[in-house]
């Protein structure tokens, strides 16, 4: 993740919006090209949903959400009773999860984390597969997260697509962020790249419109 990555979700329109009961202006991702991609930031406030909870009947052992916002999976999976920790670059969304009871920490997925290799079960919902702009570091990181047998769900983009992009943070049209690298990997791409990583897919879904992916960690 880099510096204007790591600012561009920890301060300013983004962070202000873990808090806001609605922020003034819809924000998205943007680059020069005209590409944008919206944030559902009214959805990822909410309490998890049918289509979250396909995801979440899945995870096994302790679980890491990583990049998790404002908590609303965190605060699901401890409500079931299951032991789960959330990580975000955002101190706002850090508050805002362990309000709604739940145990998250204000780290980088790069960053060193507890627990690392022991892990029954990462989460990279929301978009998150495009942290740092290269999936396939990023697969490769978080197979160093999760133990042996472990598993990783990921939510992929509706199309099938690979893109990466230079994007910024924006307020309805205004940019209000540095330029920082995204990346938006659809089902097959997702399969691709974690063949390499060590991983192979062993599932597939959609549910409410969303589509979902888990990969388990190879030996």
């Amino acid at each position: 993740m880099t510096a204007h990555e790591h600012r561009a979700w920890s301060r300013g329109s983004y962070a202000q919006a873990m808090y806001a009961p609605q922020p003034a202006l819809p924000l998205s991702l943007c680059d020069a090209e005209g590409w944008c991609l919206p944030l559902d930031l009214e959805r990822w406030r909410a309490r998890a949903d049918a289509g979250d909870r396909t995801v979440l009947g899945r995870c096994t052992g302790r679980v890491l959400d990583i990049g998790c916002g404002s908590g609303r999976l965190v605060e699901e999976l401890a409500g079931r009773g299951g032991h789960v920790l959330g990580i975000d670059v955002c101190p706002s969304a850090v508050i805002t999860t362990v309000c709604r009871g739940g145990m998250a920490m204000s780290r980088s997925v790069f960053d060193p984390l507890p627990d690392e290799g022991r892990w029954g079960t990462a989460l990279l919902l929301d978009g998150n597969i495009g942290i740092g702009g290269d999936p396939r570091r990023l697969l490769r990181r978080v197979r160093d997260l999760v133990h042996q047998e472990g598993l990783l769900l990921v939510e992929t983009a509706a199309a099938d697509v690979d893109q990466r992009r230079r994007v910024r943070i924006h307020a309805g049209r205004r940019p209000v962020s540095a330029v920082f690298p995204w990346d938006t990997v659809g089902t097959e791409a997702l399969s691709r790249h974690a063949v390499s990583e060590g991983w192979r897919e062993a599932e597939r879904w959609s549910a409410g419109g969303r589509y979902f992916v888990a990969l388990r960690a190879n030996d």
